[in-house]
């Protein structure tokens, strides 16, 4: 193994091969800057969903780098592109370090006191005049889950509001009701170290060596060792998974709901089921079994456009695996019938009979950090420990926690989805917004409507954030919030793994931790409970995480067996973790399922179709054992499909070396350079059809909006255009207004939809055209080569490499554990 390597040039770095069942190797990852390391503080990583552990390192009072954690569950001391170098962004000249307000138009430097007394000033107001229906809240799934959790008593039982969501709802609100739907509760049933198990890994919609590069390294791992995995992928792109998978099926946007019910359909044919499991554990077989009859492969293939051989073959190595371990991310949460879909992969593990050991489960991936966080402390569309709003017993419960009145915790409907949340705003209901850690006015759909609505006079909104970014650019207030390394906190990652953040450095200015500034609202608004004492009584980090706990005992996601002081010593543990696990829990429903019972379930469920609520009644007679529910979906056409105005299809996602729109990857030397400007990706036989090159500048239209960018010509599907969608008006982050060639954002161009039961914004359906606006003067789309969005001719663009700056360390473990 290489000591260093180009980690730009080179991801994943080098290889640790493993046999199934052998734990997988360490090799220990570090990026320094300069010479010398005053000390070593833990953390987790902030730019992806895998939660890789390290140590932040830090000299003179400033983060000079970081190292993989080597005894780490998650990671075992690898760290991915976006870990090793977007720490640097903490030190960006343009940090927020001073309270801003808007006066005559403008936004002026200010004071603490002056800032969050417009903010109270204008809250109680609202109340007063319109109530708590008047004030949302939308926020990040980057913070901490002491944060989420000071947030979600503040707007529930504080204002009384159901308007709080996340931006979370863009990322994972699918994954969350995928479970709900299938198991009554939110909670990923199986772990990050089923890679090291399984004989069969599919992934749907999940390009996982771009959005978790070091979970990809583990499955690289197992591929180069004795008996690797076999992989199927499900994506219209080629990217790398496809590349290393036996079977890859790139279906047409929109399709996923007939491909899957294809895959049932084969199970069923083929008697693949595992009947006493299902006998055993769930319900609904009959239904779905008479739901995907007559979905044969030849009627998915019309659909999805995708060889019916091809499918059968999928098929086939679905049901011949003997250890099964599916995952599923954006490709399917932010398409048409996301929940669905997404439902439907539930469905092919329970009929394989795979959950619950080693090898056997599904991942319903989050897209950022502290997604699970969101969830979990009800700082999204559910109520704090998984409760179900709908169940007067489980608010009975949370009122008797806070110690208010059942009636002060808004219940009458279901909490309130950040696209209503949005529309409410436009249409002048909410009449202050509170923005937190996120910036909608690049990543929300339709961005001229977003634009408009953040404008308007009659919207008051506050964003709490790092960077003078797009939103932030457009806000009433603006408070200068610290960020990871900074603070402390906890963060959970997407298989349930607790890991502590602690503060390295302080923050910069007057920025503020986000659990200083929502304990000061708190204060300032002097929130109280029924007795008259505060409604917040914790004031620092431990207080809200020993709350949590509280509020988290004898729930699905129990965390009073944790404690900072255990995080520290043993670093990662799952979830729940509690007196019965006091080590932390490996995998879900190893003994059954525990959560669908009606008393006990997070929701009654939804149609899969419509979104319409199952009611209690309907819920019970269908379920009264709480086992796991196989439902079935009919595949519907999407909204929006081609036409002689709009003949393509267009697709959104995300690249290697950035996140969400680069806030901070865009402010990172290494990652800005590995992908610096916008482009739009093409099929080589499509471009040839249409006579276009790489390199043409041209111009992404749909009826929303238009892209400008430099084309990129791969061997994605013919038919189908593909944008990033970290980009914002402009290349460089902090400017704002239309780039020098007109839009550079994604979302100009996608639609205002959402899935009917997730309500998760559809980015990857539209219709588009392509014009060419001027041919290629040689230079060729800034896209990197290293991922997905390779050129089809290797010889169209130069190589993607960091340098002397991106050379990061590896080295493996200098005692190996023995080969078995």
């Amino acid at each position: 193994m290489r000591e260093r390597i180009d980690r730009i040039a080179e991801p994943w770095g080098d290889r640790t091969p493993y046999r199934p069942g052998q734990p997988w190797p360490v090799r220990r990852d570090a990026y320094l800057t300069g010479d010398g390391v005053d000390r070593w503080v833990p953390a987790a990583s902030l730019l992806h969903s895998n939660g890789d552990a390290m140590d932040v390192a830090v000299r003179d009072g400033r983060i000079v780098g970081v190292r993989g954690r080597a005894d780490d569950r998650v990671n075992r001391g690898r760290l991915g592109p976006k870990d090793l170098f977007g720490w640097q962004a903490n030190h960006a000249r343009d940090r927020l370090t001073v309270p801003l307000v808007r006066r005559g138009g403008e936004l002026e430097e200010s004071d603490w006191d002056t800032a969050m007394g417009l903010v109270v000033d204008r809250t109680e107001h609202l109340l007063e005049e319109h109530g708590p229906g008047a004030i949302g809240f939308y926020t990040s799934g980057q913070l901490f889950l002491e944060e989420y959790y000071t947030l979600a008593v503040t707007a529930r039982a504080g204002i009384g509001t159901n308007h709080l969501d996340g931006n979370t709802r863009l990322c994972t609100a699918t994954a969350a009701e995928a479970l709900k739907e299938t198991f009554g509760c939110d909670g990923q049933p199986a772990s990050y170290t089923d890679v090291d198990h399984c004989d069969t890994l599919a992934l749907f919609g999940h390009n996982m060596a771009e959005t978790q590069p070091v979970l990809w390294m583990r499955v690289l791992d197992r591929l180069a060792g004795p008996e690797p995995p076999r992989l199927l992928c499900v994506d219209p792109r080629p990217t790398p998974v496809a590349a290393r998978s036996e079977v890859h099926l790139a279906p047409r946007t929109g399709t996923n709901v007939a491909l899957l019910n294809a895959l049932l359909h084969e199970l069923v044919r083929t008697d693949r089921i595992d009947h006493a499991y299902v006998r055993a554990h769930t319900v609904g077989y009959q239904e779905l079994a008479a739901g995907v009859a007559k979905c044969t492969p030849q009627w998915a293939a019309r659909i999805c456009d995708v060889p019916a051989r091809e499918i059968q073959r999928a098929a086939e190595l679905l049901g011949e695996a003997r250890k099964l371990l599916s995952t599923v991310l954006q490709g399917v949460y932010q398409s048409h019938q996301a929940t669905a879909a997404a439902v439907q992969v539930n469905n092919l593990q329970l009929l394989r009979g795979m959950l619950g050991r080693p090898g056997c489960g599904v991942l319903q991936m989050n897209g950022q950090p502290t997604a699970e966080n969101t969830r979990e402390c009800g700082a999204d569309g559910d109520l704090p420990g998984f409760r179900n709003w709908e169940n007067a017993a489980h608010v009975a419960e949370l009122a008797k926690l806070w110690n208010v009145e059942e009636e002060r915790i808004p219940h009458y409907g279901a909490p309130t989805p950040a696209m209503q949340i949005f529309r409410y705003a436009e249409q002048g209901s909410i009449k202050l917004l509170w923005i937190s850690g996120t910036n909608p006015a690049v990543s929300l759909p339709e961005l001229a409507r977003i634009r408009e609505l953040l404008r308007s006079k009659g919207l008051f909104t506050v964003v709490q954030d790092l960077y003078p970014t797009e939103t932030a650019l457009l806000a009433d207030v603006v408070l200068p919030a610290a960020t990871w390394g900074e603070k402390t906190g906890t963060f959970t990652n997407a298989d349930r793994t607790v890991h502590l953040c602690e503060q390295a450095v302080q923050p910069p200015g007057q920025a503020r931790p986000d659990l200083d500034i929502l304990l000061d609202y708190a204060r300032r608004m002097d929130f109280r409970d029924r007795d008259g004492a505060p409604l917040i009584g914790w004031h620092d980090a431990p207080g809200a995480f020993a709350a949590w706990q509280r509020c988290s005992a004898g729930r699905p996601c129990d965390y009073t067996g944790l404690s900072y002081e255990l995080l520290r010593e043993r670093g990662g543990i799952q979830w729940p973790c509690d007196a019965e696990h006091p080590d932390g829990t490996e995998r879900l429903y190893s003994d059954g399922i525990s959560w669908a019972a009606p008393d006990t379930c997070e929701t009654y469920g939804r149609d899969l179709v419509t979104g319409a609520a199952v009611s209690e009644t309907e819920y019970r007679a269908l379920n009264p054992g709480g086992r796991a529910v196989l439902k079935a979906a009919e595949y519907l056409p999407p909204h929006e499909d081609v036409s002689a105005e709009y003949p393509l299809q267009l697709t959104t996602g995300r690249t290697l070396y950035h996140f969400h729109t680069r806030t901070k990857t865009g402010r990172t030397p290494q990652l800005d350079a590995a992908a610096p400007g916008m482009w739009v990706e093409i099929g080589a036989g499509e471009a040839r059809s249409r006579g276009l090159g790489e390199g043409d500048l041209v111009e992404v239209a749909t009826a929303r909006g238009t892209v400008r960018a430099r084309l990129r010509v791969t061997a994605i599907r013919d038919g189908l255009l593909f944008l990033p969608f970290h980009y914002g008006y402009w290349d460089t982050p902090g400017r704002t207004g239309p780039g020098p060639d007109g839009g550079r954002a994604a979302n100009e161009t996608t639609v205002t939809d959402w899935d009917p039961v997730s309500k998760q914004p559809l980015y990857k359906t539209a219709a588009a055209r392509l014009t060419r606006i001027a041919p290629a003067d040689g230079t060729p789309a800034p896209a990197p080569t290293t991922t997905a969005s390779a050129p089809a001719d290797p010889a169209a663009a130069p190589p993607t490499t960091g340098g002397p700056d991106a050379l990061a360390d590896q080295r493996p473990d200098p005692a190996p554990e023995a080969t078995p």
